[in-house]
């Protein structure tokens, strides 16, 4: 595929892997403009297309932008800030560094965006699986590129993208085609049809989906929506609120209260149990460093506590697994912060504490990229960095990029693009991933629901389930996510939650069940599993201008790559703004001494008068 730079301006867009855009607010352009590589014939014709690549702006109302040309090997030769990789924490590095004027290149060696964080239609994510699949093999440096580096200066080579995914399964659960269904009734007494599931047709709704490889929401008072309130780039962004958190006790799904009026509404709970949580969360949620209501349990496990409280088991499980979002072994006192933290999100944007993106988890990577295109960063997919320079093992000069050399202040990338060199140590153990296609929702109810569940067990499985208003999926299905900490194959950790929630029987469309099993019917599985380097060592061993950038983690929100790329952020630019507030279109100010063109003046001639003598 010829490799593509993009300028990304202004406006709500959706993306394909293709790279076809869908603009919602047509008074902006996101643009992805093709830059053409001049040859000896011009002009050219359609077979040659292939040939060529390119970069540019254009000028619109409001808005001016330069064009120029280029080739493959033509980028400008030095950057302040040169990010390898669109994940999250690279993607807000990128962004406010332009935000404050740095001169900033985005490469990405994909040809979408997000990495490990890019959400997927169903034909784009069997592609992926494909990459993934094929065993990477790091190509060694030619003379060529070595020959770029400097006096006193060496080449390291870059690994593959694609060597952090494994044990990936994937199943089908539906016929390959769907098979003939007799008509019932007759004419307007028939019933209607429900849908007949076939992989043919899944893969017919393909654009319709929106899959996750790193589902996450956002806390409604959580350090990623107050940066993207701040920030302003909230607007190239939509979110539904979450609509219900679920649990899993006495062997079935409960609801779970969320708000004061959830508590004394439900029939789940008695009067002096709706008390004792009352008084419990108000504890947790008016805790300061002063009080001294939780001394001595400082160095135990929050369920002491709960237990030192004479709680009921039925409180200690809603408080422990659906409020805190912990199990038996958390610490007490990082249980009470996520308390806090669920507590304090409650009752700003709906009525539980959380948000998703619309479209998938992989949009808020391109919103700040956006945001880095506005203020100049120029984007390129499909090129990757083949080296990295460094001057004497102290500092990096720059990268080796497509035979061109390309010098930086500071290199930001993540860690399935860095040098193994780099790497001090990557755990052989991360996340266990599940994603499910389902034919209805794992708790159905009137209205479709968005739903959390923390499922209890030694490590507890996150489960968020998405419908067709969030464009995760076409109607009449759900997409269910689980992520947990790997012991074993993804497969094999999840297997008791999968089969307690889900049924996994083959199905073929047409069969009608007796009734008796009201578990989701699974249409496609598919199980990997991902490292989870957020807790590794990822600055001992690398230059001092080098900062590098983990993967998604096990947390539910982003509040770890938010936080990692400030620090980063902050050590390149110590005293700077960490993403200032953007203007909005009609707050920018032009020169008052600029010379204003001419108002358009319609034609008022009557061109209907005789010309004639």
């Amino acid at each position: 595929m010829t490799p593509l730079i993009n300028k990304l301006i202004g406006g709500r867009r959706r993306k394909t892997r293709d790279n076809c855009w869908r603009t919602k607010n047509h008074t902006q352009l996101y643009l992805v403009i093709p830059v053409i590589r001049w040859t000896d014939n011009f002009p050219f014709d359609s077979s040659e297309i292939g040939r060529f690549s390119c970069v540019g702006f254009f000028s619109f109302p409001s808005v001016h932008f330069k064009f120029f040309i280029m080739g493959d090997d033509d980028l400008p030769s030095e950057y302040d800030v040169i990010v390898v990789g669109t994940g999250m924490a690279e993607s807000i590095v990128a962004a406010a560094a332009a935000r404050i004027g740095k001169k900033v290149l985005h490469l990405d060696g994909n040809d979408y965006y997000g990495g490990m964080w890019a959400s997927f239609n169903l034909e784009c994510l069997q592609k992926w699986l494909d990459e993934c699949r094929t065993t990477p093999v790091e190509q060694p440096l030619t003379n060529e590129t070595a020959s770029l580096a400097g006096p006193g200066e060496n080449v390291i080579s870059i690994g593959s993208p694609f060597s952090t995914v494994s044990n990936i399964e994937e199943e089908w659960f539906v016929p390959e085609n769907s098979p003939e269904v007799a008509p019932t009734g007759e004419g307007g007494d028939a019933p209607a049809t429900p849908p007949v599931w076939s992989k043919a047709h899944l893969i017919s709704l393909n654009r319709k989906f929106n899959l996750d490889l790193a589902p996450k929401l956002l806390f409604a008072r959580g350090s990623l929506v107050e940066l993207l309130i701040s920030s302003n780039i909230a607007r190239y962004a939509e979110f539904r609120s979450v609509t219900r958190v679920l649990t899993w006790i006495d062997d079935k799904l409960e609801f779970v209260p969320c708000s004061r009026s959830d508590v004394f509404k439900t029939k789940d709970v008695s009067i002096v149990e709706k008390r004792l949580l009352m008084k419990l969360l108000s504890i947790c949620v008016e805790y300061k460093e002063d009080n001294n209501e939780f001394a001595g349990f400082e160095d135990k496990k929050f369920i002491d506590y709960l237990k030192s409280k004479e709680l009921t088991d039925n409180l200690m499980h809603y408080v422990l697994y659906a409020i805190a979002m912990s199990s038996t072994s958390t610490p007490c006192m990082e249980a009470v912060d996520r308390t806090k933290r669920f507590l304090a999100s409650l009752g700003r944007y709906g009525n539980t504490p959380f948000l998703h993106p619309m479209y998938g988890s992989g949009e808020l990577p391109q919103c700040f990229c956006r945001l880095c295109a506005v203020y100049g960063g120029v984007y390129h997919l499909k090129r990757a960095a083949d080296g990295v320079l460094i001057d004497g093992g102290e500092t990096c000069k720059g990268i080796v990029s497509t035979k061109q050399r390309l010098g930086t202040k500071h290199l930001v990338i993540g860690v399935p693009n860095a040098p193994s060199s780099f790497l001090k140590s990557i755990p052989k153990k991360g996340m266990s991933r599940g994603m499910f296609i389902t034919d209805r929702s794992i708790l159905t109810s009137e209205k479709e629901s968005l739903s959390l569940l923390q499922f209890p067990a030694s490590n507890p499985i996150t489960i968020i389930e998405l419908g067709p208003s969030t464009h995760a999926c076409p109607s009449g299905l759900f997409v269910v996510h689980m992520t947990c900490k790997q012991e074993l194959t993804a497969k094999e950790d999840l297997k008791t939650t999968v089969e307690k929630l889900l049924n996994c029987a083959p199905y073929d469309g047409v069969t009608k069940t007796d009734g008796s099993d009201t578990r989701a019917q699974v249409l496609y599985a598919l199980y990997f599993n991902v490292p989870d380097t957020s807790h590794c060592d990822l600055s001992s061993s690398v230059p001092q201008n080098v900062h590098l950038c983990s993967g998604p983690d096990l947390d539910l929100d982003f509040d770890f790559a938010v936080n990692q790329a400030k620090e980063i952020f902050t050590k390149m630019y110590p005293g700077e703004e960490f993403l200032p507030r953007a203007p909005d279109a009609d707050e920018i100010v032009t020169d008052d001494n600029a010379e204003v063109g001419p108002a358009f003046e319609a034609d008022t001639s009557d061109t209907t008068a005789e010309t004639g003598p």
